[in-house]
């Protein structure tokens, strides 16, 4: 496997923040009219309240995306987690979560927060690994989303 690099967002980016998240919501679940909001607005919904948006890359290419969209309570969530399709299997959904968890750690967050559908299976299971567990359905701005999972960190 090549070596996988995480980095932060920078503005020439844009375009693969928009285009893996589009691919796999498109591949899994539909583009909803929050979610077209939040990608082109990544500054306005992410990054000037004091989130952030990482990438994970191989041999310079962006091969996935995970956004920390902090939320008024001080605690975050995670979104917009996307891997290629051409690189799944390669655990970078993983390294992702990973630097998604530490980063609102980092800040102090008691908890991270993420919506999913229990359709995907595979994504569900990768949550549960990390620790995340089935909340009420409450605060959920996602049409097709049917379940909350809350991560507590303190």
């Amino acid at each position: 496997m090549n070596n996988v690099s995480l980095v932060e967002w920078r503005d020439e980016y844009r375009k693969d923040f928009i285009s893996l998240s589009i691919e796999w919501l498109e591949k899994y679940v539909s583009v909803e009219p929050v979610d077209l909001e939040i990608l082109n607005n990544p500054e306005e919904y992410i990054l000037s309240p004091g989130g952030a948006i990482f990438f994970a890359q191989i041999d310079n290419e962006n091969v996935g995306t995970v956004a920390m969209i902090p939320k008024s309570d001080g605690n975050f969530e995670l979104a917009k987690l996307a891997v290629t399709e051409k690189c799944k299997g390669k655990k970078i959904g993983n390294i992702l979560m990973e630097k998604g968890i530490a980063f609102a750690r980092e800040r102090g967050a008691k908890k991270v927060i993420l919506f999913t559908t229990g359709t995907l299976v595979a994504a569900v299971n990768l949550y549960r690994k990390y620790g995340f567990v089935e909340v009420e359905l409450q605060d959920n701005k996602y049409l097709e989303a049917d379940i909350r999972m809350e991560l507590q960190l303190k």
